[in-house]
Parts: C-alpha cells; sequence; structure tokens
C-alpha cells in the first residue's frame, strides 16, 4: 500500500513538480481544489477556504498533507488588499486544515508546511541559520505569522515540518524567467548593487526535500530548505546571461528605480538574504544542484 500525498496549493508552480516527483516515488497524489474536477490529472478534493470548508473526505484519505497555498508574493504591487491577501491566502489555508484534523477522526502521520527565507528580513551578508532572529518587514511578519499557524498541526501531535524555502529556480515560472527575459533581449542587468545574497534551490531539488520529510520520521520542526551556495543578485544574472550566451551590457538598475516602479515589492529583489543549508545537510540529504551555473544549465538549455 503506497501512502497518500494531500496537497494543498497542488496546482502552482512548486506542487505540479512536486506531484510529478511524487506520482515517480511510487506515491498516491490527491489535491485539494475550490473546483473539483473529476477529469483532473489527480483525485481531488472540494475546499472553500473562505466559507471555512473542507471536505471531510480528504482528511481521511491523507497519510501526510504538504500544504503550499499562498497567493503569489511578485505579480502585482503590495497594495493594502494585496497585502492582506497575501497573509491571509497562508494563514487562513493553514487554520482551516489545522481545524479540520482536530475534528476529523484520521490518520495523519505528517504535516509539511512551508515558509520562506523572507522571515530574516534583509540579513546583509551575514548566514542566517534557523535560530537566527527575524526580520520586521512585511514578509517576515507574514512568515512568522505562517509558521505559527502550521505549528498548531505539531500541536495536535502530527509530526510538522516547515521549510523555509528560498528562492525557487525553475524555467516555467518563480524569479528565473523574470531574470532571464531582459537578457534574452540583450537587456540584462544586475538589479541595485547586485551584491544583496539571494538563497535560492533548484525546483527538483525542493521536492525532493518534500519527499524526504515524508520518509525521514526524524525530521521536525523548521529547516532551511536552500541550496549550500548562496549566490549574489549579480552573479546569477551573469550566470544566466553566459548559458543563454548573451552579452551584459547595461549597467546596475539603480535601487531607487525599482523602487519607484516595485513600491514595498522591491524588498523582494533588493533585501539581501544569505541562508545556511547546514541543518537540512546534517539529515544526509544530497543536493543535486549545489551551484547555481549547474542549477541554471540545467533550466536553460546550452542552445535556447
Amino acid at each position: 500500500m503506497s501512502d497518500k500525498i494531500l496537497i494543498a496549493g497542488g496546482t502552482g508552480l512548486l506542487g505540479t513538480r512536486l506531484s510529478e516527483m511524487l506520482i515517480d516515488s511510487g506515491y498516491e497524489v490527491a489535491h485539494l481544489s475550490r473546483t473539483p474536477d473529476k477529469y483532473a490529472r489527480y483525485k481531488t478534493f472540494k475546499w472553500d477556504v473562505p466559507k471555512g470548508f473542507i471536505d471531510e473526505n480528504a482528511i481521511r484519505y491523507a497519510d501526510y498533507i504538504i500544504n503550499l497555498a499562498g497567493t503569489s508574493v511578485s505579480g502585482e504591487k503590495w497594495s493594502t488588499a494585496r497585502k492582506k491577501e497575501i497573509l491571509d491566502s497562508r494563514t487562513l489555508t493553514t487554520n482551516l486544515l489545522c481545524r479540520y484534523l482536530e475534528k476529523t477522526p484520521h490518520h495523519v502521520k505528517g504535516f509539511l508546511a512551508s515558509s520562506a527565507v523572507g522571515i530574516y528580513g534583509n540579513s546583509g551578508d551575514k548566514l542566517m541559520m534557523e535560530e537566527s532572529t527575524y526580520g520586521s518587514d512585511f514578509l517576515a511578519e507574514v512568515c512568522k505569522q505562517w509558521e505559527h499557524a502550521s505549528w498548531q498541526v505539531h500541536n495536535l501531535g502530527i509530526r510538522t515540518v516547515i521549510f523555509r524555502i528560498g528562492i525557487v529556480l525553475s524555467n516555467k515560472g518563480g524569479a528565473l524567467p523574470q531574470i532571464a527575459k531582459p537578457i534574452k533581449m540583450m537587456a540584462g542587468a544586475p538589479l541595485g548593487s547586485g551584491k544583496q545574497y539571494m538563497s535560492w534551490i533548484h525546483i527538483d531539488d525542493l521536492c525532493r526535500l518534500y519527499i524526504k520529510a515524508i520518509e525521514d520520521r526524524q525530521m521536525q520542526g523548521v529547516y532551511n530548505a536552500v541550496s549550500p551556495n548562496p549566490t549574489t543578485n549579480e552573479e546569477l544574472t551573469r550566470t544566466l546571461a553566459k548559458v543563454m550566451h548573451k552579452p551584459m551590457v547595461f549597467p546596475n538598475v539603480p535601487a531607487f528605480g525599482l523602487k519607484l516602479m516595485l513600491g514595498e515589492m522591491s524588498e523582494i529583489v533588493l533585501n539581501s538574504s544569505r541562508v545556511s543549508a547546514t541543518k537540512v545537510l546534517q539529515t544526509g540529504f544530497t543536493f543535486e544542484y549545489n551551484n547555481v551555473q549547474e542549477a541554471v544549465e540545467s533550466l536553460y538549455d546550452k542552445n535556447s
């Protein structure tokens, strides 16, 4: 009998890849969806977060629950309404899962939750460990509340793992295609000083990490989900240009220009985050992609 994995946020960038890799590893996968479809690729159960509803069969189905639900932090400017949506889409979904785990008879053996390295705020070139102090900007506050919500599941006696995820490298979405777009048009440039650190992880390594957290019963608590070698914004931009055989002709995009254009959201690209992978490495996990050049080469073929 293979374990059954229920994913909230299963149709996003990470959920899509993780579902494929779970199936390849012999697991059964189901998704929570606002609009369940019997023709969907995966079994889908209905949930409706604003109404506070989950089909109880979903909770009964699951051996493990993976929560990836949350509105994208990039995409549009952070208006007050957008900020509320970013926070609520993470905390309300987690609270709802927790409430149903409390009241529904189930056999859930583990709860895998998400957070982000944004919890450390703008930490310059200081190496941040899981015990390091938190930032106080908007994203740090979101992460704190998100983790607090996830930890309630641990209080129900369910093994809980929270991954603080770095920048996920994928060619299907997220940060990389955004950085690649201007490079393709010969207009690639580092952002701000370019010296700000970016803690990243290849999407396949991140999926393998979730699978390890299912299988390794020793894993519990918070882990930084980042590769062992953080890069700088400039290094990532240059590496991408090199792999895509494009020149870097433009000077850095000044920080004040980004702030004007993106408002508070410019924190995403201007904050420096140098985060340690030591705790994950101590679990025996091995990264397939340790440095940013290998990661970028795997995603952007030489001939593209």
